[in-house]
């Protein structure tokens, strides 16, 4: 295999150059790297691969070498790690015109895993000839752009990666709970209190209403971010957002028809959300009330998983079942956070009971309050309508457990 790398193979570590001559069907061929931490394995992969193959010895190496140009990344059985994964998933999310195959000597499930939620498009099980080398390469190659997009600093250096956005999923497994007027204050308060961008996104692709609550009428929706996926880079997932004033968040809603539905999967909403990470501060998800692939990729790359219990005994039975749900799909309990709304004596339930009930401390208690209703049929925030209400001040409450210690004094 012929590759556009200037350079020998083995452990010379030039720039990578800019794609060159044609790949046939009048495509650029793209550069090729192997990177892995033993000498002899990368030596020998490169020689594999042809004249020309860059090789490097971490992450951090080839990412100070990246110029831009498309380039596949053959990982080695080293880089099958849980922390060397954790560097590659930050360098793909950051740069797309890189792509990566991973090559390990025992191929089990967790491997494959771990490998494809990190954003490595192949795995392959050692030893690999060359034609499965040519083809896996191909096919990564056809998925790849060029890109001007400079590498964070931290990964240059091969150190942790540079802080990408807070992701906070919202999430109950009965409709009517209030996860969507949760979801839509708190992202409007963030807005008001965080330095960078906050979005919200409404991943309720069906039935989804935050535009609704929020009185926006899009332009744009999650449909089109999907259909844009080939090309999206962060100055065009800016012109498909919504903004909601005074505040200015940002907004991707839901489809306009429960049909488009079918065209978004999870693979597709998690590229979304890794993007937008990238640029803003907090990126706000409202779920449905059911678990399918989407809500199950957005809790693996959510830091914290709000879930809402509403105060009445169908809806406290049916979130006792999501979260015996999720401690079978070994969901981290660190990240689950329960949120009671309408929690007051109003609804006759008490809620220290629903607690000892579930085996989970609440981490906020919403009242219940006609001020909500109101607001949410005004197309407004409640934290607008009524900032002095006792539910307004239970939303301030629950932001700054996300807010660092002087954000939190900082209110409009």
């Amino acid at each position: 295999m012929t590759s556009p790398f200037s350079g020998s193979s083995g452990d010379g570590f030039p720039d990578l150059p800019a794609t060159a001559g044609d790949g046939g069907g009048g495509k650029p061929r793209v550069a090729v790297a192997v990177v892995d931490d033993d000498q002899a394995t990368r030596s020998r992969m490169a020689m594999q691969l042809g004249n020309g193959t860059a090789a490097f010895a971490s992450i951090g190496e080839l990412a100070a070498s990246l110029t831009g140009s498309p380039v596949v990344v053959v990982l080695g059985p080293s880089l099958a790690t849980s922390s060397d994964l954790s560097t590659t998933e930050q360098l793909l999310a950051a740069r797309r015109e890189v792509g990566a195959i991973m090559v390990t000597e025992e191929l089990s499930t967790d491997t494959l895993q771990r490998a494809l939620r990190a954003g490595v498009k192949d795995v392959l099980q050692a030893p690999v000839d060359s034609n499965q080398f040519d083809e896996a390469i191909g096919r990564v190659a056809s998925t790849l752009t060029a890109s001007p997009a400079a590498v964070p600093p931290a990964v240059v250096e091969g150190e942790v990666p540079g802080e990408l956005g807070r992701v906070i999923m919202v999430f109950s497994t009965k409709g009517g709970s209030g996860k969507s007027v949760i979801a839509s204050n708190l992202a409007v308060l963030l807005a008001e209190r965080s330095e960078k961008p906050v979005v919200l996104v409404d991943a309720d692709l069906q039935f989804g209403d935050v535009a609704v609550m929020l009185k926006l009428t899009p332009q744009h929706t999650i449909v089109d971010a999907v259909g844009s996926l080939d090309r999206l880079d962060d100055t065009l997932l800016k012109e498909l957002l919504a903004t909601h004033d005074p505040e200015g968040l940002l907004v991707l809603p839901a489809p306009l028809e429960p049909a488009f539905a079918d065209q978004i999967g999870a693979a597709e909403m998690v590229r979304i959300v890794e993007q937008l990470r990238t640029f803003a501060g907090y990126v706000v998800i409202d779920t449905p009330a059911y678990f399918n692939d989407v809500v199950l990729g957005l809790i693996e790359i959510s830091d914290d998983v709000l879930l809402v219990a509403g105060m009445d005994i169908p809806n406290i039975k049916n979130v006792k079942i999501g979260l015996q749900t999720l401690r079978l799909l070994n969901t981290p309990m660190e990240k689950l956070r329960l949120i009671l709304n309408r929690a007051n004596s109003k609804v006759r339930l008490d809620a220290s009971e629903v607690e000892r009930t579930l085996g989970v401390q609440a981490d906020a208690l919403i009242p219940s309050d006609i001020v909500v209703p109101q607001s949410v049929n005004r197309g407004e925030p409640v934290v607008h309508v009524a900032p002095k209400s006792s539910v307004a001040k239970s939303f301030n409450e629950l932001t700054d457990l996300f807010l660092p210690a002087p954000a939190k004094k900082r209110r409009r």
